[in-house]
């Protein structure tokens, strides 16, 4: 079991109020990126409930059973709450080698050699050091002996792992190569994971469930495709995608059923009841579209229906994809398409989007108040 229950947590650091009112519950098994920019909170909280820092208040509870409780002062140490640890700091013993640093645990727990030797060999091929075993740390490069941390952390076969960054002192190819390894594991073994990363492709591809930090608050916590397709905010919204987000300023207006928005996009009409948490009690107000740049579609001749026309402002093929910067009315807009294609600059060109997969945000309170059906 797994499960972890945050509740009213609140963190200082001198007069640093780094968490605030932290309500969070990670579920058995689930695999929660804590993700957000330097200085959010995410990483303090992977602390806290490791029991490396203890909250000014609130509780924290692993599978029902108390770890903290501020208001008694109580913290258990991290020794009592069955959780393994990967921090950006190896902390690998310098005298032993790979085989020994990894085996430690196992050893101290007093398994037959056997099974010690079974569970390294697969925990070093997962990480693909097999090689390295009779190496110490001081003859790997900081890549490989991160690799060696993170084989110590999962050959327990830990009910509750926690990460730091345990990727980012590896190459590009590598660290797709970890991702894999990290999420088949976590599928495998059922394992509780709770990830710490400013690195958005790792968030997205390895989460069950993102938690979005921005200055010591939760912002969002949400599956990655509901985070990504329906930001919570304007703030959220912006921050996730590479490319970012589309974000175009527009009038909307009331009319019955129906809501009119004007913007550089054209006239488009949307259905009063697809909107959320609104009381209309304006029928006019200012809003923000926000469309993917992969969701804009381009036509190179005028095509019997269009949103609206542009033109190319620049054109910037990488191979396998196209980026393609468009000037539209007086809004910027960054398109993406598959593939080398070819566009000139201040080429007229016509863009086609479906209304479904535009986002709508309150301008004034930045909340999503229309979300988008990707179907």
């Amino acid at each position: 079991m797994g499960r972890i229950e945050l509740r009213g947590i609140n963190k200082f650091f001198g007069k640093n109020h780094v968490l605030r009112d932290l309500d969070l519950t990670i579920d058995d098994g689930e695999f929660m990126t804590l993700l957000g920019p330097s200085g959010c909170g995410k990483t303090t909280t992977l602390r806290v409930v490791a029991g490396l820092e203890k909250p000014q208040s609130g509780t924290i509870r692993v599978d029902g059973k108390e770890v903290v409780n501020a208001a008694e002062y109580y913290f258990a140490p991290p020794s009592k709450r069955n959780l393994n640890l990967v921090f950006q700091s190896y902390a690998l013993w310098p005298h032993m080698t790979v085989f020994k640093n990894v085996a430690f645990g196992l050893t101290v727990k007093k398994l037959p050699s056997s099974e010690v030797k079974r569970r390294v060999a697969q925990a070093l091929e997962r990480m693909q050091i097999a090689s390295f075993s009779e190496r110490y740390p001081s003859e790997l490069s900081g890549g490989q002996q991160q690799r060696v941390a993170i084989a110590r952390a999962i050959v327990s076969e830990p009910k509750l792992l926690l990460l730091d960054e345990p990727l980012s002192n590896l190459d590009a190819k590598l660290r797709i190569d970890m991702r894999s390894e990290l999420k088949r594991l976590h599928q495998e073994l059922g394992t509780t994971v709770i990830y710490v990363t400013h690195d958005q492709v790792e968030a997205l591809t390895m989460s069950t469930k993102i938690a979005i930090f921005f200055d010591g608050r939760l912002a969002q916590v949400a599956p990655p495709m509901e985070v990504y397709n329906n930001p919570a905010d304007l703030r959220v919204a912006d921050f996730i995608g590479n490319p970012r987000i589309n974000l175009i300023p527009g009038r909307a207006k009331r009319d019955g059923d129906t809501v009119r928005v004007r913007s550089d996009l054209g006239a488009l009409t949307f259905q009063v009841k697809n909107f959320i948490d609104m009381n209309w009690t304006d029928e006019e107000f200012d809003c923000t579209l926000g469309i993917r740049p992969e969701q804009i579609a381009i036509a190179q001749t005028e095509p019997s229906a269009y949103l609206t026309a542009g033109k190319v402002y620049s054109s910037m093929p990488a191979g396998s994809e196209t980026l393609i910067q468009i000037q539209a009315g007086t809004s910027n807009l960054l398109a993406k398409e598959i593939g080398i294609s070819p566009y000139e600059t201040e080429q007229t060109i016509y863009l086609n989007i479906d209304p479904r997969k535009i986002n709508l945000f309150d301008t004034v309170s930045k909340k999503l108040i229309k979300k988008s059906v990707n179907k």
